[in-house]
């Protein structure tokens, strides 16, 4: 959410991108992937509480690499991979803990986990890995909904917070998480094709293809 509005950014200075895996931001990635299987141990074991926490705490870090990778001009080729990588990860096994664990409704793991998984499979077959396409806005929005809503919906089973408006706000902001989810894949399987289609028009050898 936080590249969307540029927060962090140096007015007037370029972005410089570094060939660095050890960034500060970078670390702050790895830590979302680690507080994945915390979560879901905490669900596991019924601690909403820590879990909710969690879940916080994985969410914000998605604001707080991107601001601090601006600030501290570390945006850097490693991070631009690992971090849609790791809202991909969080997400697929946050919609998944929250169906087993009767938390949301069946909905939201296939509006998630099916068009990801066509999206990899369409990246395989196209390009042999990631088509290294641009983070969309709309994708920006999904996520901030889907790392929204997840965290309302949980802290509905925290003793003390079993509000219904709680369920009701969470589900709403859902649905519309996942309403942005497919609308993100739509466009991302459009650039990818177009990508592929440019790369193809290319003859072999050229050195524009490089």
């Amino acid at each position: 959410m936080i590249r969307l509005i540029g927060a962090g950014s140096r007015p007037g200075r370029g972005e410089r991108v570094l060939d660095t895996f050890w960034t500060i931001p970078n670390l702050i990635t790895i830590l979302r992937f680690l507080g994945v299987p915390l979560f879901a141990w905490f669900i596991a074991r019924d601690s909403y509480g820590p879990a909710f926490v969690t879940l916080v705490i994985i969410g914000c870090t998605d604001w707080v690499d991107g601001y601090l990778a601006r600030r501290l001009d570390q945006v850097s080729s490693t991070g631009k991979w690992l971090d849609p990588a790791a809202d991909r990860l969080a997400l697929i096994i946050v919609a998944v803990v929250f169906v087993v664990d009767g938390i949301a409704p069946s909905w939201l793991v296939w509006a998630i986990v099916i068009p990801d998984l066509i999206l990899l499979a369409n990246s395989l077959i196209l390009f042999r890995g990631s088509p290294n396409l641009p983070v969309s806005n709309i994708g920006k929005i999904r996520t901030a909904l889907l790392l929204l809503g997840a965290p309302m919906l949980l802290l509905q089973r925290v003793p003390g917070f079993d509000y219904a408006w709680l369920g009701a706000a969470g589900n709403t902001v859902l649905l519309l998480g996942c309403i942005g989810h497919l609308l993100a894949f739509g466009g991302y399987m459009v650039q990818s094709w177009r990508k592929y289609r440019r790369q193809a028009a290319v003859p072999e050898g050229s050195p524009h293809g490089s």
